[in-house]
């Protein structure tokens, strides 16, 4: 223990005596020399506690020692505290400790900003040089062991101050997210030390409150392999105080449920307690008893084992078995060093001695179990103290629980605010988009409307001039032919066509039929232009009847059916035209003019096309 000591002295005469004036932390330290060492055994030190003190002792003595600069012996002083702590030794630097929880206190915030960080939105500006992680987090730290140090002299309400503190510390500046790993298995053990101190001082809510807490994070990062299974124990245990034998059996259960190894000490105590429940709740002594026995035969150490005989004494004086309750009770009043288990044992032989009627001995236990009432009183005031500390944290976590509940609100409202902005911006842009494409469509289809007109009017000038043409050509060879059959009554020989596709009339409806193009996909009324008269139809049957002889009136009589119409059509079959030709020059609709076409080839029977039948008809005629 004295090289302890002197190694905590040793390490504190590398950094100065009085505490720094406040400083910012440079956000990236050099991991080189004295830093990189005190890195590495920090690492260390969560695992292996053991080695790490031992690293660190090699470490003090070395001439690195010599060379740290201020921040690197503060966190050394945090990492000795803890090394102490681990190792199950008491606080030997305790004075260098405090200059480091001022050191790190002056880096990061004052505790003032720590109970009035709600208030102030849970914290000081995240992007704050002075907000390092690393040094956040050994600012924590430094308060834990601090608190730990007051825990060590009997300073309870100073000790959960600071376990308070660093809880306020880490949750002020860490998210949920960040608190994993390390900080997470930190939190966990903070909330332990809490646990033990309240259930020492007989608060049981509180410590039900810190041990829900504790499972949160040992989830997280597990603190031991049978950590849950004790703290659900613990939890138990309280509730049995309490007075709510449900919730017993419950975390009882659960811890039961929980446990890796039973060959420990947590299920002993699990098992014990669950005997002295079911005979409060079953009145089984017997079971109890043997539970109990069976417990205390496996006890580790004397500490356990008076333990056990303790709960199997005040068992026996519930049951006023007196002589078996003095074996168990004054083994446990001879040998225990807990002076509240010894007092609990002189009460419970007090009650043994009044039972037996022995004055004598229940006067010599009374006088020793007689309470100090200044003692009393301060106890009550104690526990006075740290039940109002307690009660302003979780007031502090509400405000802090409701400060981010806000934060998160006005995130969510300023999401929704950009969201509905961007949706309105994007919106009128379609909008925008939209009238701009339907108004270049307007303009675009008036432009085409009106290059339709002037092609229209064009196509029409120059129809109209093709047709005064055609027109009067048509009528001057009509007259020729009137002139020649009003002569003599017949037309003459030199007058008339060499064939019948030289007639004018055929000439004419050929010409109107190559210039067309016609389609049969288009309305008919679009080629109104080259429509045929009666006249110009009248011509083409004479111009068929007389290279055919009489074409029209044999073809009638050899098909009855036939109508005027229809033999109509067969001049424009012979002359070779189709479907769409026949459609636009008759200005009928194409479906129209193809069922005639399907009907006359009925009326002919024959699949071929019509103007192959009709021309076999035509020369066959004109052989006759």
């Amino acid at each position: 223990m004295s090289f302890l000591v002197g190694l905590a002295m040793l390490v504190a005469c590398s950094k100065p005596a009085e505490v720094p004036e406040p400083v910012v932390a440079e956000p990236c330290r050099s991991v080189e020399g004295p830093t990189q060492e005190l890195a590495a055994i920090d690492t260390l030190l969560w695992h292996h506690p053991d080695s790490a003190l031992a690293v660190m002792m090699e470490f003090a003595a070395s001439p690195k020692a010599d060379s740290m600069d201020v921040f690197e012996g503060h966190y050394c002083q945090v990492l000795i505290a803890e090394l102490l702590f681990k190792n199950d030794y008491g606080q030997s630097n305790r004075k260098d400790l405090l200059k480091a929880v001022a050191y790190f206190d002056s880096l990061t915030f004052t505790l003032n900003d720590i109970l009035h960080a709600s208030r102030r939105h849970c914290g000081l500006d995240p992007q704050s040089p002075n907000q390092n992680d690393n040094i956040v987090f050994l600012s924590a730290r430094a308060h834990y062991m601090n608190g730990v140090g007051y825990y060590e002299q009997g300073d309870l309400v100073n000790a959960c101050t600071e376990y308070l503190n660093t809880l306020r510390i880490m949750e002020s500046h860490f998210s949920e997210k960040d608190l994993v790993d390390k900080k997470a298995r930190f939190m966990a053990l903070t909330y332990g030390r809490l646990i033990d101190m309240f259930k020492g001082q007989l608060m049981p809510e509180s410590a039900i409150y810190c041990a829900k807490q504790y499972l949160l994070y040992n989830q997280i990062a597990p603190t031991s392999l049978n950590a849950k299974a004790n703290i659900l124990y613990q939890i138990g245990l309280e509730y049995h105080i309490l007075h709510k034998p449900d919730s017993v059996v419950f975390y009882y259960d659960a811890a039961f449920n929980a446990l890796h190894d039973r060959n420990t000490i947590v299920y002993r105590d699990l098992m014990a307690s669950q005997a002295l429940f079911d005979y409060y709740e079953v009145h089984d002594t017997i079971k109890a008893l043997a539970s109990l026995k069976s417990m205390a035969a496996q006890a580790e150490s004397e500490t356990e084992r008076i333990t056990r005989y303790s709960t199997i004494g005040d068992i026996y004086l519930n049951a006023r078995q007196f002589d078996s309750a003095k074996v168990y009770l004054e083994t446990v009043f001879d040998f225990t060093n807990d002076d509240i288990i010894k007092k609990l044992a002189a009460k419970a032989l007090h009650d043994v001695a009044i039972g037996e009627g022995d004055t004598l001995k229940a006067n010599q236990y009374a006088q020793f179990i007689i309470e100090d009432v200044a003692a009393a009183a301060e106890s009550q005031k104690r526990v006075s103290h740290l039940n109002e500390l307690f009660q302003q944290h979780l007031q502090w976590e509400q405000e802090r629980a409701e400060a981010e509940r806000q934060q998160a609100a006005r995130l969510r409202r300023n999401r929704m605010i950009v969201v509905v902005c961007v949706l309105v911006a994007v919106a009128t842009l379609l909008a925008w988009l939209f009238y701009r494409s339907k108004m270049k469509q307007q303009r675009d289809m008036a432009s085409q409307q009106m290059e339709a007109e002037r092609e229209a009017h064009r196509l029409e000038k120059a129809s109209m001039s093709g047709r005064l043409k055609r027109s009067n050509q048509e009528l001057r060879e009509l007259k020729d032919q009137m002139r020649q059959r009003a002569g003599n009554g017949a037309p003459k020989q030199e007058a008339q066509a060499v064939s019948f596709n030289d007639e004018p009339i055929c000439r004419l409806i050929m010409e109107r039929v190559n210039e067309g193009q016609f389609k049969a996909q288009m309305d008919c009324k679009l080629y109104q232009d080259y429509a045929l008269g009666k006249e110009q139809v009248m011509a083409l049957r004479e111009a068929a009847d007389r290279h055919f002889n009489q074409f029209t009136s044999r073809l009638a009589k050899a098909y009855p059916n036939l109508t005027k119409g229809d033999l109509d059509y067969c001049c424009l079959y012979l002359l070779g035209l189709s479907d769409a030709d026949i459609s636009a020059l008759m200005q009928r609709a194409y479906n129209t003019v193809s069922e005639r076409s399907r009907k006359l080839k009925g009326v002919f029977g024959s699949d071929e096309p019509l103007s192959v039948t009709l021309r076999g008809f035509a020369s066959e005629s004109a052989s006759n």
